[in-house]
C-alpha cells in the first residue's frame, strides 16, 4: 500500500524499482518504530512513513550530500537524523512510553 502511493507520487509506473522501494520502506517504518518505542506504527501515522519515504528515494546517490548545486540549482538535504522532525509533534502524540502524560519542558522568557 505505502509502495503503491510512493510508485505515484515518484512517477513510477513499472517494478524495476520495487525492492528498493522496499527496503526504504522498511528502514523508515523501523526508524518510527524506534522513536515510538511501539512494536508496530499506527495505520493513522502511515503518512509519515510516506513522506519519509520519498525524501529518502530522492536522495538514493546522494546520501552524504548536505547540499548540492548544478548549474544554479540548489538542494538542501535533510540529515537523516533530522527526517522526522517535521512530524515530531504528531509522533509525539503515538508515543508509548511514561514520559507522554507529563508535562513537556520548556522555557519561558521574561521581557
Amino acid at each position: 500500500m505505502i509502495r503503491d502511493k510512493a510508485k505515484i507520487l515518484l512517477g513510477i509506473k513499472d517494478d524495476l524499482q520495487d525492492d528498493v522501494l522496499d527496503l526504504i520502506i522498511s528502514n523508515v517504518t523501523a526508524h518510527l518504530m524506534s522513536l515510538l518505542k511501539k512494536p508496530e506504527v499506527p495505520p493513522a501515522l502511515d503518512f509519515v512513513i510516506l513522506e519519509v519515504v520519498v525524501r529518502r528515494f530522492h536522495r538514493l546517490g546522494s546520501e552524504g550530500m548536505k547540499t548540492e548545486s548544478v548549474e544554479g540549482h540548489s538542494v538542501a538535504f535533510y540529515d537523516l537524523k533530522d527526517e522526522f522532525v517535521p512530524f515530531l509533534d504528531i509522533i509525539a502524540e503515538y508515543r508509548d512510553d511514561e514520559d507522554v502524560n507529563r508535562a513537556r519542558r520548556g522555557k519561558v522568557c521574561m521581557i
